[in-house]
């Protein structure tokens, strides 16, 4: 595990902050292939934070699947302060474990089943929009094509949806 990555719990995230007094502006890319199994962990959080913000003008949530580069136009349009790209990550973790991901480091993100690695699409929306860029990888348990989503990849999604979407209710309200 590189030195940028930290394992967390996924209460209290202190990285989702706003720059401005305004109030803030927040995109979550799910990434993956629901094909796959727990491939399709991003994906699942991504359709979880749709139902809570679908009308907020703060937050942005798309449904990147296979290739999170072919969302950066739209991403770039809304013009975030803060990115997080949600996807299964197979770091040899515990099935459902959350990994920690400091998306502006290159290093910090290296292996990807998708077009681009993430780390890239990354430390291009932070070059390209000076914002926060952070990955989030679920471990996942079964990659096989045509499996169900885990039971632990799917407790996984559920907390993490719960924890964003309090943290992002919280800082996307004016100061």
């Amino acid at each position: 595990m590189s030195s940028s990555c930290s394992q967390e719990k996924s209460h209290g995230l202190p990285w989702v902050h706003r720059r401005t007094d305004r109030p803030g502006r927040y995109a979550v890319l799910g990434v993956g292939n629901e094909l796959l199994g727990d491939d399709g962990a991003g994906i699942l959080v991504a359709r979880g934070l749709s139902q809570i913000f679908a009308w907020s003008p703060e937050v942005l949530i798309l449904e990147a699947g296979l290739a999170p580069e072919n969302c950066t136009g739209q991403v770039r349009r809304f013009r975030p302060d803060w990115i997080l790209l949600v996807d299964a990550a197979n770091w040899g973790g515990k099935a459902g474990e959350i990994l920690w991901a400091d998306g502006q480091d290159p290093t910090g993100w290296s292996g990807s089943t998708h077009t681009l690695p993430l780390s890239m699409v990354a430390a291009f929306l932070s070059a390209e929009l000076g914002c926060m860029v952070k990955i989030a990888g679920i471990q996942p348990a079964c990659l096989d094509f045509g499996a169900p989503v885990s039971k632990e990849v799917e407790h996984a999604v559920e907390v993490l949806v719960e924890a964003l979407a309090k943290e992002l209710r919280h800082a996307s309200q004016t100061k």
